[in-house]
C-alpha cells in the first residue's frame, strides 16, 4: 500500500491536535514498552511535534528519535520542537510499530505505535496493553494479538449479521417465525 502525501495542502497546527499517547505509569517494574503512540497521519512532519512536546515536559528533552521506514513515506532528518530540534532517525532493523525516543539527560523510551486507520475501539485496547507496568508482550506481540481480537470481533459481527439475513428468528414448526404476535396474549391460556 502507497501513501502519498500531500505537501501543499494546508495543514493544521500542532498545537490544535494534541499527541494521542497512553504512558506506562512509573514503576519500578520495566516492561518491554512505555506505553503507546496513536498519530493521526502518518507525517512526521506534523505528528511528532506534539509528541515530543508532550514528553519533554514528562521524561525531559526528547533529543532523537528512531524508527523503521517501513509506514513512513517520508522520514525527515530533523523536526523543529518548541524550540529545540528533534534528530529523526531511521533503521530496517527495528519493529515498524515501535518508536524509540532518547533523552540526553534521561535515557530510552519505547513506544507502540498505533496505526493511523486503526478502528478506536483496538487503538484503546492496545494503549491500555502498552501501558501495563513490566508488561512482556513486544509491539509485535501486541500487534499481532489486537489483528487475532479485531478478526474475531469481525467474524462474529459476520456470523451475527448472517444469521439476520437468514431470519434470524427462532422458527415455529411450520416454518414461520414466532413473534411476538405468535404468542398468546398474558392471560388467553
Amino acid at each position: 500500500m502507497a501513501t502519498l502525501l500531500d505537501r501543499t495542502a494546508p495543514r493544521a497546527p500542532a498545537s490544535e491536535f494534541p499527541a494521542r499517547l497512553s504512558l506506562t505509569p512509573k514503576s519500578t517494574l520495566a516492561g518491554q514498552l512505555d506505553g503507546a503512540w496513536w498519530p493521526r497521519s502518518r507525517d512526521l512532519d506534523v505528528e511528532l511535534p506534539p509528541l515530543v512536546a508532550a514528553l519533554d515536559e514528562v521524561w525531559g528533552r526528547i533529543t532523537r528519535v528512531t524508527m523503521n521506514p517501513t509506514h513512513w513515506p517520508v522520514i525527515p532528518h530533523k523536526v523543529p520542537v518548541s524550540g529545540h530540534t528533534v534528530h529523526v532517525g531511521w533503521f530496517t532493523e527495528q519493529h515498524p510499530d515501535k518508536l524509540i525516543l532518547l533523552s540526553l539527560t534521561l535515557g530510552r523510551w519505547d513506544l507502540l505505535v498505533i496505526p493511523p486507520e486503526t478502528e478506536p475501539a483496538a487503538a484503546a485496547r492496545l494503549m491500555a496493553a502498552a501501558a501495563i507496568p513490566g508488561s512482556v508482550l513486544t509491539a509485535d506481540m501486541l500487534m499481532a494479538n489486537e489483528a487475532d481480537i479485531s478478526s474475531g470481533i469481525r467474524d462474529a459481527r459476520s456470523r451475527e449479521d448472517t444469521w439476520e439475513t437468514e431470519g434470524g428468528a427462532c422458527m415455529a414448526p411450520f416454518g414461520h417465525p414466532i413473534g411476538q404476535r405468535a404468542l398468546p396474549a398474558p392471560g388467553n391460556t
